[in-house]
């Protein structure tokens, strides 16, 4: 057992919608949201973040104040919408409702026009906290990343069938335990 969290970045500026290699910045209400997600917690010896800025800013200001090793992992990215970046889902509900309802229901067996396979951004992210795991597991850590990163790795955790990723619930500035295996 290890005491390794996952945090989700917080609400950030500009309307809802999918973001995967969009890069808005966190809202003066998400970085709210992180600073009260942390507060009462011990401090932490190693972060780890995407280095998308809705992440990073936050990661980089949080190993200030506590004194924790920073990297920033490019494998944390978010998953790579195509088409759909920046498009909100009611949106594509009008245009593309067939689609969607197919992604939502496998994201593994639909992958958004021009996007990202589910299963190489599983196979990035998987792999990145493979080669992390044995830092990770020396000392309290904390991954600071994206709602799809957050859901791959709890679904994982949970023994979800892959096509069920999207039932795992990954909501703004919450926090949540990454049980590592044994080295």
């Amino acid at each position: 057992m290890t005491d390794c969290w996952l945090l989700r970045h917080g609400v950030t500026e500009g309307p809802e919608g999918f973001r995967g290699r969009l890069d808005p910045p966190l809202s003066a209400q998400g970085w709210a949201q992180l600073r009260a997600a942390v507060a009462e917690l011990p401090p932490f010896a190693l972060i780890l973040s995407s280095p998308q800025q809705r992440c990073a800013r936050f990661a980089e200001w949080l190993a200030a104040e506590q004194g924790a090793t920073l990297h920033l992992e490019p494998a944390l990215r978010e998953l790579d919408f195509g088409e759909w970046e920046g498009r909100s889902a009611a949106d594509l509900m009008q245009e593309q409702a067939e689609a969607l309802g197919r992604f939502w229901a496998d994201p593994y067996a639909y992958t958004p026009p021009g996007g990202e396979p589910v299963a190489a951004f599983a196979e990035r992210v998987l792999g990145a906290v493979a080669r992390w795991q044995p830092r990770l597991q020396e000392r309290r850590s904390l991954i600071v990343t994206h709602g799809g990163v957050i859901r791959l790795l709890l679904a994982r955790q949970l023994g979800l069938a892959p096509k069920d990723l999207l039932q795992v619930e990954a909501p703004y500035a919450t926090l949540q335990a990454l049980t590592l295996e044994p080295c």
